[in-house]
């Protein structure tokens, strides 16, 4: 890197210091605002208006406390990462931060504080402080060793151009995030309209029914010990994602050395968790095997319900509503089977059901197909930001910032 050359952070600063060590007894309702660690994001500030803490202006001068202002850096010396800095904005409030926030006043002569707030994003600097974390259960870095971290000291002018690029490239990627997120909360409502809509479908036939009439419980609790049943696999809550009716790392009873009973389920039953916050992991198996406890094998009476049917009907947030209500219990709640069974359920003739099903499988593949899409979307603009970060403190930035609006990021995105 021509003329690149490489301080520790102490050396580049005017102001290199912790915060006040404020106890809960020095904290007031108003006065000074007191900036904490948790408001220090990866190069943002997060406000946090309703978790605010205020000492006020007689314990302000009585510990002497060390007043900070709009342009100065906070890092914090704790997880989660280590090392996180952002720039304080502009907010009209006094302020003052917590000890474990190092203080950092840039000499602007050697390094623009936007230019570190970037470089601490980058993961050549997070994996160096790392480094110099110490501890086991919860890692910190001491301020004399965040003081020796080395920065990257491009020529100002460098700098500046730098700063421009990214400021319009992290724009660009946080409007094309803020759209790819909407996209993704647009067709999981999709999915979720249309199973409220086409349940309430049917022909004239319908006949009101408690799920007692329509499916059962037949399977009994075995032993995963016992012979025969060692090599079943096991599905527990954790292996259902919710709303997909996915399974995932589906591992065999002896694999996960289970020693509580289970319930026997085969491809005929529809898996439901009864764990609240669970309540949406419903799961159509193509296999038998072993469920927990916590999972009810429900079957499907013949003639009555189909097992797809019953499926959406378990996932419809008539039925979720209906099971909090039901589970709002302390400890671990559950929707328990009196309440399950009692649940009222105005069903259409078994070929309607069948037809309602097929209708909805076609949405709901084609929901997952734009949650794909916009998950990939996602993950890909995490890995555009640590690419240009990257290239940004190797010397490797090139081109002007128009060449990263929305439209030229998600062309990318895309490509």
């Amino acid at each position: 890197m021509a003329e690149w050359k490489t301080r520790p952070l102490a050396s580049v600063c005017t102001v290199f210091a912790d915060g006040d060590w404020i106890e809960s007894k020095d904290q007031s309702a108003e006065g000074v605002r007191l900036v904490q660690t948790g408001n220090v994001g990866e190069g943002e500030f997060k406000d946090r208006v309703e978790k605010a803490r205020f000492i006020s202006q007689d314990t302000f001068a009585r510990l002497r406390c060390t007043e900070i202002f709009a342009g100065d850096c906070l890092i914090s010396r704790l997880p989660d990462p280590v090392g996180r800095a952002c720039l304080i904005p502009e907010t009209g409030e006094r302020m003052i931060t917590a000890v474990d926030c190092t203080i950092v006043r840039f000499d602007q002569s050697k390094l623009l504080p936007e230019f570190f707030a970037y470089y601490s994003q980058a993961d050549d600097y997070l994996a160096a402080v790392e480094r110099e974390a110490t501890g086991t259960t919860r890692k910190r870095i001491s301020r004399a060793r965040l003081g020796q971290i080395q920065v990257p000291l491009a020529p100002l002018p460098e700098q500046r151009r730098i700063v421009a690029i990214l400021d319009e490239a992290f724009e660009g990627i946080a409007t094309a995030k803020a759209n790819a997120e909407k996209n993704l909360q647009n067709a999981r409502e999709l999915f979720d309209n249309a199973l409220q809509s086409l349940l309430r479908v049917g022909d004239g036939d319908r006949v009101l029914r408690n799920m007692v009439d329509v499916c059962d419980i037949p399977s009994k609790l075995v032993d995963p010990r016992e012979e025969g049943y060692q090599d079943l696999p096991h599905v527990g809550a954790g292996n259902i994602e919710a709303k997909t009716g996915v399974l995932v790392d589906v591992l065999t009873a002896r694999q996960e050395q289970l020693i509580s009973g289970k319930f026997l389920f085969d491809d005929s039953m529809v898996l439901y968790s009864k764990i609240r916050p669970y309540l949406m992991k419903v799961v159509r198996p193509d296999f038998g095997g072993l469920c927990s406890a916590d999972i009810y094998p429900l079957a499907p009476k013949p003639g009555v319900i189909t097992r797809d049917y019953l499926f959406y009907l378990l996932l419809s947030p008539e039925f979720t509503e209906y099971a909090i209500k039901g589970s709002a219990r302390a400890g671990m709640p559950k929707v328990n089977r009196e309440h399950l069974f009692a649940y009222e359920l105005s069903l259409p003739s078994v070929r309607e059901q069948e037809q309602i099903a097929a209708r909805l499988d076609a949405v709901a593949e084609q929901t997952q197909r734009l949650i794909d899409v916009n998950e990939r979307k996602l993950n890909a603009f995490d890995g555009l930001k640590k690419s240009l970060l990257h290239q940004a403190f190797v010397g490797k930035l090139t081109g002007a910032s128009t060449e990263f609006s929305e439209a030229a990021i998600d062309g990318r995105i895309n490509s």
